[in-house]
């Protein structure tokens, strides 16, 4: 079945011309009726009140012009929503590669990216050729400048996009063996912007993993340094956060957001400038609760903030898609090039 809809973007001028016009006609009505009543009524031929009639008159004949243009704007709301609707409907099925069952629960999370090519569009390729290989449990950051990769690289790892060519292994299986709803949930990530519900504190920290009984749940969260503040709101764990939850502040939510992922204990940890939007002091407590989030689990740490990733065991240094340098922090700093100018600059002294 084919759909067929009205490109909205075609119609925004005209659009943008009818409230316009109707104000045009409707003020023009008014000067018309005040300029000849006004003339009118000075020779007799007429009284105040026939123009004041004829006044109210040119409203009720523009109200129903005012009404059109008005049913024109929710028309073209209508028509953008739709196409939207059916680009997203129209889009292709993912298309399911997996071979066999492959038991994630014993993965230990050894990764490797082999010869790696990706690009959103095919004319224009965003990361070149991506090497690297990581042990199970070790803490690897990648670092560069905004543009260069970073994140795509993350949402190659859990598959929401196909490498153009090479391959991404996990303990030696290609992620496209896997079938994709086992390979997500081997990871955890805490993001910049974190995403709460409206629902209890509890059901908001079991959200990754429902099964959790509450003592685990109390676990995660004073692993995650935020049971002390559950504990002074009015009704502890089945306090309720809103829709917005701004009824917390932003260092809460994401100890809280850290607090679902210990819970749900995944294979592999995604920190994506988890603390970038945090004063000083609050990060150092958050980077407390993801140093115990990363123990013993393969982590990626995507980071502007390069004081934050001294103590990771491997530092990807990544530049136009790719890998530029690659090194421990002291032997970055050593080397003397790409990284330590991108650290170096963040420590300068502005200069009156």
């Amino acid at each position: 079945m084919k759909i067929y809809i009205i490109q909205a973007g075609n119609h925004n001028s005209y659009h943008g011309l009818i409230h316009p016009i109707i104000n045009f006609i409707s003020n023009i009505g008014y000067v018309g009726v005040a300029v000849a009543g006004g003339y009118l009524a000075i020779n007799g031929t007429i009284t105040v009140g026939n123009i004041q009639s004829f006044i109210q008159y040119n409203k009720q004949f523009t109200n129903p012009l005012n009404q059109i243009a008005q049913i024109s704007a929710t028309l073209q709301a209508m028509i953008a929503a739709a196409e939207r609707i059916f680009e997203f409907l129209e889009q292709p099925e993912e298309i399911e590669t997996k071979k066999g069952e492959i038991d994630t629960n014993s993965l230990k999370g050894n990764i490797e990216f082999n010869h790696v090519k990706f690009g959103y569009n095919p004319e224009e390729i965003v990361i070149k050729d991506f090497n690297a290989n990581i042990k199970e449990g070790q803490k690897i950051a990648i670092v560069g400048p905004t543009g260069a990769g970073k994140t795509t690289m993350v949402k190659l790892l859990m598959r929401f996009y196909d490498v153009l060519s090479g391959e991404i292994l996990i303990d030696g299986h290609n992620i496209k063996d896997f079938e994709r709803g086992n390979l997500r949930k081997m990871f955890g990530m805490v993001l910049q912007d974190t995403w709460l519900f409206g629902g209890t504190v509890t059901e908001n920290i079991k959200y990754g993993n429902e099964n959790a009984n509450e003592t685990q749940v109390i676990e995660a969260a004073k692993a995650a340094h935020v049971h002390h503040f559950i504990k002074t709101l009015p009704k502890g764990y089945s306090s309720i956060l809103n829709e917005e939850s701004d009824n917390i502040s932003a260092g809460q939510k994401q100890l809280l957001t850290i607090a679902r992922v210990i819970l749900a204990d995944p294979k592999i940890l995604i920190l994506d400038e988890a603390t970038s939007s945090i004063d000083t002091r609050t990060e150092l407590q958050i980077q407390d609760a993801m140093d115990n989030l990363m123990k013993g689990r393969t982590s990626f740490i995507i980071a502007h903030r390069l004081s934050t990733i001294k103590n990771a065991d491997l530092i990807l240094v990544m530049n136009h898609g790719d890998i530029i340098e690659q090194g421990t922090h002291e032997e970055l700093l050593a080397k003397d090039g790409f990284y330590a100018e991108l650290y170096n600059s963040q420590f300068e002294e502005v200069e009156d």
